[in-house]
């Protein structure tokens, strides 16, 4: 094992000049020459102390990336980041999400949405002796997915034992390594500032992964801690936190070729996938998930009216179905035009050709190829109807009665024990998404969600069907859409989990008195819980088996990369990683070209006076007025608002700081074109393209549009 993570260290230092990777911080001083050469000024070695300037200001929101930009815990990240808190506090009578909020004063600061969170990467500890180095060889399954948890929990519970810290055990090289990371966790978080709807969302879902673009996503947060500088849950006599460093923004110049660079917390990538679920996740489940969050969006919109309260409950679900509908449709696209699935195929007869030609390696590796063939093909004989059970969790009321019953049945266990989620340790997230459930939720809307469901689900083919729910309502014989709405009506007219106070009472009640209770939702989940936790069981012993031969995989991928010269890097986990490239514009057709930035006139030009196109009648102002103060390009002679790079980044990425060469921060990255959008799956460094918001257009924007003063005087600003 030590020899091979030598191996995947070595690997880093033979990076190509592309700019490829999601790299590890310690990698950094492996990969300082690439840097140097590309233009970056700051200590390559530094990068790696997350202890210090500039990483110990990049900060994950769980989901999203932010950064500190004052010292009085002052976070900045992407309005569509932000969305979800601005639409908690909104309502038809003050509707942040339409006209936009800015606090002026501390005591003016809005609590974020429940849940919400700041946390700080401290220490990142590599512990795969800790976790694997004892599970025996021919452990089945079933067996060694329970040690692998339990070792992570073990270590997860140590970590925890300083107060105010939130750890995870993090699997790198799927299954390989794994590290313990440690965060600091900071509960009490508020809105600051937010621009209008037409700023921030600028174009909305038409321009979505589209260039050019002109859209100023980006938001203000704020950390709270108690006065004795530590985590605490929200109160008024908590003060701003003030972290060790905070980031320089700067309102200087850019041009195109100059070196960037993004720290962040990117989702998932999946570049080191077998050919055959490459053809599964862009031949079936791509275009079965497009349609599904297509029609999911067409039904909320039927059911709630646009004005209506009901529709702004809703108005943050949109935005993510949305979002990710017109991702899957470009994957899908930009796949059938691409050579990806064949250059997939011809890795992996390359590799099993090089297997061959080594009785050594044959040994080392062969058994794996045959073993993850197996396992693919399992997993995609059930795939349909494990991603419409996902799906139902988009109607919350049965989604949370069967959450709070499965909470009951865990308690009755020692802490140790329960599954992940259902610990102590998570209680006061459970609480928090209960209660933002109050602000995400319509019972007319979630009834609708959940029939479209189940109507979906009965349309699978019937072996995919799950009996307990057939027979619950009555779908042995097919789909009755009068019977089956019949039986909804009944159970969202004879619920109470739709009720703020019965669900935090039911999260604090014992089985019991669970099952004793009279609640139509309460009785779907008790239907479903046997067959939902045989289903769990089964899946384990499945992914352990995956846990015993993808790492295997991978070190056969890993040692044929390294006699090939070929960099290998960990796919994205939502982990801490560091992107580099350089602002470059793209030539995405034969004869076209994009240049690298887009200027407020863009915005006129864009201007329709309706949404998604209809910019603040003061914007518009200044912008024929050329009032553009210190935020104006000389090259462009007007104020930038969004430009390209090369750096290589994805879902997760959102709100991560851009820096310049001096680890100045320029920009927010926000989105990648369509062109990138297959980057979670293949890299193409001649169309790989990420988008930022310029800091030059938000501090324009706050300044000559929302009156942000007192927060560009508390931010440390060169120009």
């Amino acid at each position: 094992m030590k020899r091979l993570l030598i191996a995947v260290s070595a690997l880093a230092a033979m990076a190509a000049q592309a700019d490829e990777g999601m790299w590890q911080p310690h990698q950094m001083p492996q990969i300082a020459s690439q840097l140097k050469a590309k233009g970056l000024e700051l200590d390559p070695n530094s990068l790696s102390s997350l202890d210090k300037f500039p990483m110990n200001a990049v900060i994950s929101l769980g989901g999203c990336t932010a950064s500190f930009v004052s010292p009085k815990g002052l976070v900045v990240t992407n309005h569509h980041c932000a969305y979800g808190s601005i639409q908690f506090n909104s309502t038809p009578e003050a509707n942040y999400l339409q006209d936009g909020f800015l606090a002026k004063t501390y005591g003016e600061e809005l609590p974020a949405a429940p849940g919400s969170r700041v946390y700080i990467t401290e220490s990142v500890t590599n512990v795969t002796d800790q976790v694997v180095g004892a599970i025996p060889a021919k452990a089945d399954g079933a067996t060694r997915y329970q040690l692998i948890e339990d070792n992570r929990k073990a270590l997860v519970a140590e970590c925890e034992k300083a107060d105010g810290y939130h750890c995870s055990v993090q699997s790198f090289h799927h299954g390989l390594e794994y590290y313990l990371v440690k965060k600091l966790a900071i509960r009490d978080v508020r809105l600051v500032h937010a621009p209008a709807l037409s700023v921030g969302k600028f174009g909305g879902s038409i321009d979505n992964w589209m260039w050019p673009r002109h859209t100023g996503d980006y938001a203000f947060y704020r950390a709270y801690v108690g006065k004795d500088g530590k985590p605490a849950d929200y109160s008024k006599d908590n003060v701003p936190f003030e972290p060790v460093s905070h980031l320089t923004v700067s309102a200087k110049e850019l041009d195109e070729n100059d070196f960037v660079m993004v720290a962040g917390y990117p989702g998932r990538t999946n570049r080191y996938r077998t050919a055959d679920e490459v053809k599964y996740a862009f031949t079936e489940f791509y275009p079965m998930a497009k349609t599904l969050r297509e029609d999911l969006m067409d039904i909320i919109k039927a059911t709630a009216p646009e004005g209506s309260d009901a529709r702004i409950r809703y108005e943050n679900t949109l935005a993510g179905l949305d979002n990710y509908a017109k991702n899957y449709q470009s994957m899908i696209d930009i796949y059938a035009k691409s050579d990806f699935q064949q250059r997939k195929e011809a890795l992996e007869a390359d590799l099993a050709d090089w297997l061959q030609q080594s009785n050594k390696r044959q040994r080392q590796y062969g058994e794996s190829i045959d073993a993850m063939a197996k396992l693919v093909a399992e997993s995609q004989a059930k795939a349909q109807r494990d991603v419409v059970l996902g799906y139902m969790r988009y109607a919350s009321a049965p989604y949370y009665a069967q959450r709070l019953l499965r909470l009951a049945h865990e308690q009755q266990k020692p802490d140790a024990a329960r599954e992940p989620g259902y610990q102590e340790r998570d209680m006061t997230r459970f609480g928090e998404g209960l209660k933002r459930m109050s602000r995400r939720y319509d019972a007319e809307v979630d009834k609708a969600i959940f029939a479209y469901m189940l109507k979906v689900y009965a349309d699978l083919p019937a072996s995919q069907h799950v009996a307990v729910l057939d027979q619950f309502f009555g779908l042995q014989n097919g789909w009755n859409e009068k019977a089956v709405m019949a039986k909804l009506d009944a159970m969202y007219s004879n619920t109470k989990v739709g009720d703020e106070a019965t669900r935090l009472a039911w999260m604090e009640a014992d089985l019991t008195t669970l099952e004793k209770t009279d609640d139509a939702m309460l009785e779907f989940a008790k239907a479903m819980y046997d067959t939902t936790m045989a289903m769990e069981k089964e899946e384990k012993a499945h992914d352990g088996e995956l846990q015993k031969w993808r790492p295997r995989h991978m070190q056969a991928l890993i040692a044929y990369a390294k006699e090939q010269g070929k960099p290998i890097y960990a796919d994205a986990n939502s982990s801490l990683r560091i992107s580099y490239g350089s602002v470059k514009g793209v030539e995405p057709r034969d004869g076209m070209y994009y240049t690298p930035f887009t200027k407020v006139e863009g915005i006129v030009e864009k201007e329709s006076g309706e949404w998604p196109f209809n910019a603040p009648a003061e914007q518009l102002k200044l912008i024929a007025d050329k009032q553009y103060g210190k935020f104006v390009d000389s090259q462009l002679q007007s104020v930038p608002v969004n430009y390209l790079s090369t750096v290589d980044t994805t879902g997760g990425n959102s709100g991560s700081p851009t820096f310049n060469s001096k680890g100045e921060l320029i920009g927010l990255l926000f989105d990648g074109t369509t062109d990138s959008i297959i980057g979670d799956w293949d890299f193409d460094e001649t169309r790989n393209r990420s988008i930022h918001v310029d800091t030059r257009y938000m501090l324009w924007v706050m300044k000559h549009l929302d009156g942000a003063d007192n927060l560009i005087d508390e931010m440390n600003i060169v120009y």
